[in-house]
């Protein structure tokens, strides 16, 4: 299969956890299938990126760069960095969406997160002029826009806050029934402490969906 960008993700390991996220959006990263019966009022907007969290988020490779470049990179990167573990997960609301958020001491997700963003930067292309148009930058603070000068996006770096991505834009109205339907989907299946132990490439394909290329255990100290 051909893709046209990649990125860096948190993904669950398969079980429980994982399997809720999958069904509640309807696409399965790990399979590359749909699944369940998903609101598409909800979660149209976010399914074709899947259960995750973003580490690197989506680039284009630059063209003297190949993927197995990039997964080598990844390899090395993994190993020398440790696990990550945190309290656990909250369903929070951030703007008009809603995502689970981490609990606790998030300083070393953060450095996890810069430190993939740096290290890998080689490997992705400059933005074009149209893809910069898409990020707003006369809406971004002066930090976000010097990130998506220099990273490619603005929410990197200082501007990072990690998130699982629940749903789309919602209109007030389905906020409240939304957060429910969440809280009594996922239950007690968010894992408590919440471990980052592990890094997944991902890929778009041609369909724009994303796909699971590989899984990096996080094997540092």
């Amino acid at each position: 299969m051909e893709f046209t960008r990649y990125g860096v993700y948190f993904t669950p390991r398969p079980g429980a956890f994982a399997q809720a996220g999958a069904h509640w959006l309807g696409w399965d990263l790990a399979a590359g299938q749909h699944v369940g019966t998903p609101d598409d009022a909800i979660t149209a907007r976010p399914r074709k990126y899947g259960f995750h969290g973003t580490i690197k988020p989506p680039f284009r490779l630059a063209d003297d760069t190949t993927a197995a470049g990039l997964h080598d990179a990844l390899t090395t990167l993994a190993g020398g960095l440790g696990p990550v573990a945190l309290d656990g997960l909250t369903l929070s609301q951030i703007g008009s969406f809603l995502a689970l958020t981490p609990t606790g001491d998030v300083r070393d997700l953060a450095a996890l997160a810069a430190t993939v963003v740096k290290e890998l930067d080689g490997f992705r292309a400059p933005p074009t002029n149209a893809e910069l148009a898409r990020r707003n930058p006369s809406r971004l603070t002066p930090a976000q826009q010097d990130n998506l000068a220099r990273w490619g996006y603005p929410h990197v770096m200082e501007a990072f806050k990690f998130h699982m991505t629940l749903t789309g834009p919602l209109p007030h109205a389905l906020i409240g029934s939304t957060r429910a339907d969440a809280n009594a989907h996922f239950a007690d299946l968010s894992p408590r402490p919440f471990v980052i132990d592990s890094l997944t490439l991902v890929g778009e394909g041609c369909t724009g969906m994303f796909h699971t290329l590989h899984r990096y255990g996080l094997t540092g100290k």
